[in-house]
């Protein structure tokens, strides 16, 4: 996506704080990110396959490399029970 973005570990995910705005703005991109969780979700558990998700804490943008596991109506649920709020994340590819 954008070279701004600081590659983290999913483990180091559980100590970040996340602010309660979305980071999107229009209607359509919020529902292409919910097309593309939906995707990253099948690929997770058909293939295990694992994706890149593009996320922001409050303090910087961040990308991590993980596969999804599960997907709740406000959270993106990762290995080992990590989470990230949906409306964090700019984009899973």
């Amino acid at each position: 996506m954008k070279p701004n973005f600081e590659t983290i570990e999913k483990e180091t995910i559980q100590l970040l704080s996340f602010p309660q705005s979305d980071v999107l703005e229009t209607r359509e991109e919020i529902q292409q990110r919910h097309s593309d969780l939906y995707r990253a979700l099948a690929l997770g558990n058909l293939e295990h396959s694992k994706i890149r998700i593009y996320f922001e804490d409050n303090q910087s943008k961040k990308v991590v490399e993980t596969t999804v596991w599960a997907l709740t109506d406000q959270r993106v649920i990762l290995k080992q029970g990590h989470s990230i709020p949906i409306n964090r994340i700019y984009k899973s590819a």
